[in-house]
């Protein structure tokens, strides 16, 4: 009989091989407080509890995860014979969060220092990072209900809202879900366009002069990004595009440094530091006002990743728990980007003061070197291919399974056809994921057409969406599962950190509404 076999050690304290025995679901508090007894880590806490749990359902949840979809919770029809196999680990979660969160924010965060000045501008990126770090380990602790070592998974947003708040509040997160996911598609469609654009300027003003008029349009850029998405969304879902996203993060580390290094050029070429610690001066209050809202908007919509950190947070294998490598993913990925933010806001304003451009890269404050310009550009483009994708990818797993389930037996919303192309693998096929998904890059497009207000667009999807997203459903989450009463000390704190943060969202979508009608009515 096996009596000594050590399960897991800290120093010298080793637990006996009797305690893996304990497979009874029940008593998972009972054990946590032994563990908590021999001052085991949080790590070894979850690493045993996920054991516990895989004895206890007899590997019932294993072959369930093999046939589960990424988004919804109910049997997916949609996809191919081969099962879905968790394989993502820290890094390929940091390279997924870069993705998605390092794009056409951190382009607009130099002018947003400039409306706020030396000392609000730096000092908000750094608020703003710190609250998407406390709002994310909060919902990654909600990925599994209904604690964070439970057999259920929650594999999307929504389905975690529903889980924990009900259908009601679901069906209105729904709403700014889908909105924001829709309108960082749009958002990246000006921004990419904006990239092929100032390409063919900078050339422009190479050969030309820098007085030259070097004019071109948008609408051609965006339908060009448009028919490359068409073509990447085919993509399945999460668990098949992690060399794009890893190809993304490092473009995004690229034009990053190059936006960095520029501004720092400048600024030594100068001899001096422009800016002021109020920012850019207007004619008015009230135009000042307007300005500071919507650098606060932009600056919301640079960090926030929160709709899509349970799609992230499902491609992790485990052991260790998924939301113990999720919360070390997301202070890594969120601490590398703040170091980018404030190099790249701070050194664009250093140079350029109260003329820093809406786009650091494509407003062409830098003309030399020209080949630079256009390599960092080029980069933004790609890593914009990578970053539409990890937003659209939700929406589209959202509708494929929704009509996979209303239609169990229709074989345009459920069937595959294979197709082998001539010097490339044979790929399948759905009709209804390449009509759906089609549409809703067209649809995208268009709307980025009607508004390419790169800055004002922006400055409302990031306000309008924080508060309910980033804030408010995750506290509440937080409450249901921590079992949080009303009034106690926590519950006021957490209360009153949401209602800040309330009246930054209002701030923020007055200002840009405001930015976006007078671009529109100009």
């Amino acid at each position: 009989m096996q009596t000594s076999t050590t399960c897991v050690m800290r120093g010298q304290i080793v637990l006996p091989y009797w305690l893996l025995q304990v497979w009874n679901f029940k008593y998972f508090e009972k054990i946590t407080e032994v563990y908590k007894s021999f001052q085991i880590s949080d790590e070894y806490v979850g690493s045993l509890k996920y054991l516990l749990r895989d004895r206890k359902m007899g590997g019932e949840e294993a072959e369930h995860d093999q046939q589960s979809p990424l988004l919804l919770g109910f049997p997916s029809t949609m996809e191919p014979s081969e099962s879905i196999k968790r394989t993502g680990t820290m890094w390929t979660a940091i390279a997924h969060i870069i993705t998605g969160v390092i794009g056409a924010g951190v382009l607009s965060l130099a002018w947003s220092v400039a409306q706020l000045g030396w000392i609000a501008g730096p000092l908000l990126m750094i608020v703003f990072a710190s609250v998407t770090i406390v709002s994310n380990n909060i919902l990654s602790d909600c990925y599994r209900y209904p604690d964070p070592y439970a057999p259920t998974r929650n594999r999307s947003y929504l389905e975690a809202v529903k889980l924990y708040l009900g259908d009601k509040l679901q069906t209105v997160t729904a709403v700014f879900v889908h909105e924001s996911l829709y309108g960082s598609g749009i958002a990246y469609t000006i921004t990419a366009a904006g990239s092929v654009k100032a390409i063919l300027k900078s050339n422009c003003y190479h050969k030309e002069g820098h007085q030259a008029s070097c004019t071109y349009g948008d609408t051609l850029y965006m339908l060009i990004f448009g028919a490359v998405q068409i073509v990447v969304s085919q993509i399945p879902d999460f668990h098949n595009m992690k060399w794009l996203s890893v190809i993304a993060a490092i473009m995004s580390f690229a034009y990053s440094f190059i936006g960095l290094g520029l501004g720092f050029a400048k600024v030594i070429e100068n001899g001096s530091v422009k800016g002021s610690l109020s920012g850019v001066a207007t004619s008015s209050f009230a135009a000042k006002l307007w300005l500071i809202f919507q650098a606060i908007g932009d600056i919301a919509f640079a960090y926030p990743y929160s709709i899509i950190l349970f799609e992230i947070q499902d491609t992790l294998k485990s052991p260790p728990a998924e939301n113990y490598t999720m919360k070390r993913a997301s202070v890594i990925a969120i601490i590398v980007t703040t170091f980018f933010y404030l190099c790249c806001g701070c050194f664009g304003y250093a140079a350029f003061g109260d003329d820093t451009p809406g786009n650091l890269l494509t407003g062409f404050g830098f003309y030399e070197p020209y080949w630079l310009i256009d390599f960092a550009n080029a980069c933004i483009f790609l890593h914009l291919v990578g970053g539409y994708q990890v937003y659209s990818q939700p929406v589209f797993g959202v509708a494929e399974r929704w009509f996979s389930k209303k239609y169990p037996n229709s074989a345009f919303v459920n069937n595959f056809y294979s197709f082998k192309i001539p010097m490339f693998a044979r790929f399948q096929v759905n009709p209804f994921r390449l009509c759906f998904r089609t549409v809703y890059v067209i649809s995208t497009t268009v709307i980025a057409i009607l508004f390419p207000y790169f800055n004002q667009v922006l400055g409302v999807l990031g306000a309008l969406n924080f508060w309910p997203l980033a804030i408010f459903f995750p506290v509440e989450m937080y409450f249901v599962q921590k079992k949080i009463g009303t009034w106690t000390k926590k519950w006021i704190v957490l209360q009153a950190f949401s209602f800040v943060c309330f009246l930054v969202t209002v701030m923020g979508v007055i200002g840009s509404v405001e930015g976006l009608i007078s671009a529109k009515l100009s």
